[in-house]
Parts: structure tokens; C-alpha cells; sequence
């Protein structure tokens, strides 16, 4: 009897528990009653009817994030990489995601890989790490509308990693160590030709400088000498003009013949000392002699 009561009050609790069900704040359920379904129910506590209602599936509705395996893909220029990813994503809709696909999770991490694939051989090696965004937004578009039946919205895909094979690594670094040698190259070359320039460009001042100093030196000189002779022209000019004007007096012309005579006896005199002459004639001789005598008659003629 007591077995029975016992019994009775169990299957009344356990009745009582199914009665009830809570729904956490982070998810929703999908009832179903006699395997159709009845109504999604929100964060909470709610009735059903036990063994008539059950709950079918509980949907994540926040933001998920699911790891994309690593895969091979072949680029356009038929270099092999490894690539992998994460997306990011929500469920929107407990019902589509509940009936509207088996697996929303492999079907969205099978999706992402199929489209990485086709999208990195429409690309070479080099732009798969430039263009990452690029591909980022096409995969999450692509995912977009093929989730949209599903009641899921991709957020976001980001491309966690790109690696290409061993040899593919070897080969990079061998160009990269090549094309560091060749820009250290031209920098050396370029640096030699601009020193080569600078050199002959100070040269060619200097050279410049050199000859416009030479020029002004001799326009300097020229302009001396060109002022020497006009003031020698000028002293010329004017000591001509005074003899002009001393000849002009009384006696100036004879006066002027004189001092000529005196000179000429004088230079003579100094040929005649300094040569070896032992015959002169007589007329030479007896010269100085005439002309002093010409000197007397012409002082007492015009006596001063």
C-alpha cells in the first residue's frame, strides 16, 4: 500500500515537472505537439501538456562563432595554399533554423569553404594578402543569401590565416632576398650617379665662377688701361696744347729748334762715348761747337 502511495506522489511530481518548462534568456525552444509544431516559445517560464507537447529543438539566438577548418586552395597562377577562417553569425529565425536546413553549422562552414575555394583561384598568390577584405565580403555576401531560407544572418567572415606550401615559402623568400638586393643596388647606383652629378655640377660652378672672375679681372684692367691712356692722352693733349701755345710766342719756334738741337748734341754725345769710334768727321766734330754758338746769337736776339 505504501509502495503504491509512494508511487502515486512520484508520477504526480514528475507529471507536475513536465507541466513546466523554462526558456533562458539566451535561446529559444520549438514545441511541437503529436510531433507537429506548435508555437516557439520566448525566454521564460511556460505550460505545456506533458507527454502531448515536447520540446523539439532549442536555437543559440545569440551570435555565434564557428571555426572554418583549414582547406587547399589553388590560386589563379596554380600556387597551393592552405587557408582558414571564422564566421560569425546569428540565428534570426528559431523555425527556419529548426525546419528550414538539418545542420545550419556544417552547412554554413561547408558553404564558407566552397566559396573561399572559388574565390581564391580568381585571384594570384600575391593578392591573397592584399585582398583579404575583398574576399572577406564576397564569402559573407555569398553566405548571406544562401543562409536567408535558414533563418540564420552570416555577420561577418574573417580569413584567419593563408599558408602556402613549404616549397612556395622557400621560393618567396628567395625572390624577396633577390629584390632586396636589387633595390640596394639601384640605391647604390643611384647614389653614385647623384654624387657623379653633384661632382661635375660643382665643377661646372666652379668653373663658371673661375671665368666670370677671370672676365671681370680683365674688364678691370681693360677699364685701367683704358683710363691710364685717357689720362695720358689728356696730359698729352694739354702739354701739347701749352708748347702749341709757346711756340706761338716771340722766338717760341726758334727756342723750340734749340732745345732739339741740345737734346740731339747730348744723345750723340752718349753714342759717341759709348762706341768704339776712332775717325769722326770733321763736320761731326766741330758740331756742338756751331750749335752752342747758334744758342749765344739767339739769346742776345731775344733777350728775356
Amino acid at each position: 500500500m505504501l509502495t503504491a502511495v509512494l508511487f502515486l506522489i512520484g508520477l504526480a511530481l514528475f507529471i507536475l515537472f513536465k507541466m513546466f518548462i523554462v526558456v533562458e534568456m539566451r535561446e529559444e525552444v520549438i514545441l511541437e505537439r503529436f510531433g507537429k509544431y506548435r508555437a516557439t516559445l520566448k525566454p521564460g517560464l511556460h505550460f505545456i501538456i506533458p507527454f502531448v507537447d515536447r520540446v523539439a529543438y532549442r536555437q543559440e539566438i545569440r551570435e555565434q562563432v564557428i571555426d572554418v577548418p583549414h582547406q587547399k586552395c589553388i590560386t589563379r597562377d596554380n600556387i597551393e595554399v592552405e587557408v582558414d577562417g571564422i564566421i560569425y553569425l546569428k540565428v534570426m529565425d528559431a523555425h527556419k533554423a529548426s525546419y528550414g536546413i538539418n545542420d545550419y553549422k556544417l552547412a554554413s562552414i561547408n558553404l564558407a569553404q566552397t566559396t573561399m575555394r572559388s574565390e581564391v583561384g580568381k585571384i594570384t598568390l600575391d593578392d591573397t594578402f592584399s585582398e583579404r577584405d575583398e574576399m572577406n565580403e564576397a564569402i559573407v555576401e555569398e553566405l548571406d543569401k544562401a543562409s536567408d531560407p535558414w533563418g540564420v544572418k552570416v555577420m561577418r567572415y574573417e580569413i584567419q590565416d593563408i599558408q602556402p606550401s613549404e616549397d612556395i615559402v622557400l621560393t618567396m623568400e628567395k625572390q624577396m632576398e633577390a629584390e632586396r638586393e636589387k633595390r640596394a643596388e639601384i640605391t647604390e647606383s643611384s647614389g653614385e650617379r647623384d654624387a657623379r652629378i653633384n661632382v661635375s655640377a660643382g665643377k661646372r660652378q666652379g668653373a663658371i665662377l673661375l671665368s666670370e672672375g677671370e672676365r671681370e679681372k680683365r674688364i678691370n684692367e681693360a677699364n685701367g688701361q683704358a683710363r691710364e691712356m685717357e689720362l695720358l692722352a689728356e696730359a698729352t693733349a694739354y702739354g701739347i696744347e701749352r708748347i702749341a701755345d709757346a711756340i706761338a710766342q716771340p722766338g717760341g719756334s726758334l727756342a723750340v729748334k734749340m732745345r732739339l738741337t741740345e737734346q740731339y748734341i747730348e744723345e750723340f754725345e752718349g753714342i759717341v762715348e759709348n762706341a768704339n769710334v776712332s775717325v769722326l768727321p770733321v763736320e761731326a766734330a766741330n758740331l756742338k761747337t756751331f750749335f752752342e754758338g747758334a744758342a749765344q746769337i739767339s739769346n742776345q736776339t731775344n733777350p728775356s
